[in-house]
């Protein structure tokens, strides 16, 4: 299914503020075909895994190279200039469903995120998520801003990758669960709702979350679940950016 166009040629890019400094770059109807990827999910189930490599509350199936290169042709026709990034140095791409009950949520799992906390002068990291899921209750994704200097906000991070909820509730005041509201730490500055086949393109340095308002809904039923597409691109930055 891989060998043939699968993106959307001529896509409408719209922008989406975040927070005033920042933009979320949304396309509607991206794929010319999404039920292939969700047959595609269905058909590799078993190979869906958590990896732990990263704190995603999940199983997760990495994509054929085939479909990263097509994505990634993608993002250069329309979006990487806007994001201010040039040439892709490297990237991937990956099936997902968010399908851990809150309860068992870890405290990484419970705050919002950056998908690098460093990035080198010259390059920029940019992520991507398309919805492959027609309930819009499962959430899209939202945006946070910083209510902290980094001082005390990156000893919370890293702490929260190994202390239990009880110990970092009682050092950081935060329980665990999905992250849908401002807290001490970050404050909401914009949500982006799923829809059907909708594509959002947004720097990876930004705060953000999914928005799991109603996690009584997650399964990891691809074809009912809240499965998304997402990529991951390392660029070079723009000059001018």
């Amino acid at each position: 299914m891989f060998d043939r166009p699968l993106f959307n040629p001529r896509p409408r890019v719209e922008a989406v503020p975040i927070g005033g400094r920042q933009t979320c770059w949304v396309i509607d109807d991206a794929l010319l075909d999404p039920e292939a990827l969700i047959a595609h999910a269905v058909a590799h189930r078993d190979g869906f895994a958590e990896t732990g490599h990263n704190a995603y509350p999940g199983p997760e199936l990495r994509l054929p190279d085939a479909f990263s290169v097509q994505l990634d042709a993608f993002f250069a026709t329309h979006v990487r200039r806007l994001l201010g990034a040039r040439r892709t140095e490297r990237m991937y791409s990956r099936l997902a469903l968010t399908a851990t009950p809150p309860e068992r949520l870890s405290p990484q799992q419970s705050i919002c995120h950056v998908d690098r906390l460093s990035v080198d002068p010259g390059q920029c990291v940019i992520a991507s998520v398309l919805y492959l899921f027609r309930d819009e209750r499962l959430g899209g994704t939202s945006f946070y801003a910083p209510r902290k200097p980094p001082g005390d906000i990156v000893p919370m991070i890293l702490a929260s990758a190994h202390l239990d909820a009880d110990a970092f509730l009682a050092a950081y005041g935060l329980r665990t669960g999905y992250m849908t509201a401002s807290n001490d730490f970050f404050e909401k500055v914009a949500t982006v709702p799923a829809r059907w086949n909708r594509l959002i393109f947004y720097t990876g340095t930004i705060f953000h979350s999914g928005e799991i308002a109603h996690p009584e809904l997650l399964t990891d039923d691809p074809r009912t679940g809240r499965l998304t597409l997402n990529g991951f691109f390392t660029c070079r930055r723009s000059v001018a950016a």
